[in-house]
């Protein structure tokens, strides 16, 4: 069983500064971390592993400083990784991100199952998984669960339809993406980190990919632009009534009329 999983490194505050041209986050200096939602797909392939065997490798596509977030895949198991990374993959949209993560994919060779995290906590949009499927060309489900069975050429999971909870079964390759609480993530490991300390990271540029047009790549290759971006206002107004249960509510009653909420 060959399993992939895609990992991405997200602002781990939610003071990070915008571009006011590119309209992009202004990552360098600002803390990171492994995107929590690619800790249940990293988790989901760990259990497959040890359950029916295989190797496991990881994927990210971002800066140099992004190859820390698969070190921390190492010390939780992962066997290989690469890194997907260049200037010219800078303010992607969704359609240039899973078009280039798709690309790196292909470099790696090809897999049976490939995991994903729902979504990312900087972007929210939870359909990088699904594009990246439909490049490859191979079935996907979104929203995962959990793993019901695994056969020799397909996999069973249980998935979540908002009003429904779905069993589907699907052929190999095919490309999951999980929902937190699959299972449980398990904490880096220190031995494994001085095992794994010295374990390379490949490096995967535009030059190493079958398709080197600049213009399907990064701000070229996004059909989409962000208009403007800000951090919510903070209103940190407060007012403290006293009274009888009788006089509060009037007061509640006349305080949502004012700002016309009734």
């Amino acid at each position: 069983m060959e399993i992939l999983v895609c990992v991405k490194q997200v602002p781990g505050t939610t003071k990070v500064e915008v571009d006011p041209v590119t309209g992009v986050l202004k990552r360098d200096g600002v803390d990171s971390k492994m995107n929590p939602y690619d800790l249940y797909a990293l988790e989901t392939a760990l259990r497959l592993k040890e359950k029916h065997g295989g190797t496991i490798k990881v994927i990210s596509m971002g800066p140099p400083q992004a190859a820390e977030v698969i070190r921390e895949a190492y010390m939780m198991g992962a066997d290989e990784g690469a890194l997907i990374t260049d200037r010219k993959f800078a303010g992607a949209d969704v359609l240039a991100t899973s078009y280039t993560i798709s690309q790196g994919v292909r470099k790696l060779g090809s897999f049976d199952l490939i995991l994903c995290g729902k979504q990312t906590t900087d972007g929210d949009t939870a359909q990088v998984g699904p594009a990246m499927a439909e490049n490859l060309n191979i079935p996907h489900i979104a929203n995962v669960l959990s793993i019901i069975e695994m056969k020799e050429k397909s996999i069973v999971v249980e998935m979540d339809m908002a009003s429904t909870v779905e069993i589907v079964e699907v052929q190999f390759p095919c490309l999951l993406t999980v929902e937190k609480g699959i299972f449980q993530p398990r904490l880096p490991s220190y031995r494994k980190k001085l095992i794994t300390k010295d374990r390379e990271v490949k490096m995967i540029t535009l030059k190493d990919f079958d398709d080197k047009n600049e213009k399907n790549y990064g701000l070229n290759g996004s059909p989409t632009q962000v208009e403007r971006i800000f951090p919510p206002d903070a209103n940190s107004d407060r007012e403290t009534w006293t009274g009888t249960g009788e006089q509060l509510g009037h007061k509640m009653a006349s305080k949502l009329k004012t700002l016309k909420f009734i």
